[in-house]
């Protein structure tokens, strides 16, 4: 009884935010799963599509990468770089894809998209650059307003600085404490309050499972 309950509170939620997403000019989508999710993803993305992602933990989870690695597009795989001035390169060259895909760090109940970032280069291409955006966003994900966004994203950012092996204080304290580290990944806070200008151009799916961190 639990777990279905959950369930209803979780596709209730999405569904509030979706609608709040496409109001604001994007086109939101609501799977079960990470199994939906990949197929949402290969259903949108046409063969031959040029394809780049930002870091992700989700993306990995879902097994994206493997598809756009063995399928028939044309992925810039930031992960193959062998050197710090490759991986920038590949990371430059996604301004020019056709589909960029990454995660956002919290989603509001209002539509209000998060993001946070150590070089910028994700919420760049977010921003303005690649023709199409798919954010894969789970259930974890969605808060309340900004002010939980931003708490939610200083809770969070301690386990991803331990997760990239980085040396700084939150590290030490698994807390944020506002650093002025130079290997800080807490750089660019970004909030994305529409997408009227271009719609349908950032596409949200909202996975009803928690996934990434």
């Amino acid at each position: 009884m639990r777990e279905e309950l959950y369930k209803w509170k979780y596709n209730m939620l999405a569904i509030k935010v979706a609608d709040a997403l496409n109001k604001k000019g994007h086109d939101s989508y609501i799977v079960k799963n990470s199994k939906e999710a990949l197929e949402k993803i290969i259903k949108i993305i046409p063969e031959g599509s040029k394809v780049a992602t930002g870091g992700s933990l989700t993306l990995t989870k879902i097994g994206l990468l493997d598809v756009l690695r063995n399928g028939n597009y044309e992925f810039l795989d930031r992960y193959s770089a062998k050197t710090n001035e490759e991986k920038e390169k590949i990371e430059r060259e996604a301004f020019f894809a056709d589909y960029y895909l990454c995660s956002a760090n919290a989603i509001t109940e209002s539509g209000e998209i998060a993001l946070l970032d150590g070089n910028g280069n994700r919420v760049a291409a977010v921003i303005f650059g690649p023709k199409n955006v798919i954010l894969v966003t789970s259930i974890n994900k969605i808060v309340k307003n900004l002010e939980e966004a931003r708490e939610r994203i200083r809770y969070i950012s301690p386990m991803n600085t331990k997760r990239l092996n980085l040396n700084t204080p939150c590290v030490q304290t698994g807390y944020c404490v506002n650093c002025s580290s130079h290997q800080r990944i807490c750089n660019y806070y970004t909030i994305i309050e529409s997408g009227y200008r271009h719609p349908g151009r950032i596409k949200v799916i909202l996975v009803l499972e928690e996934l990434g961190l």
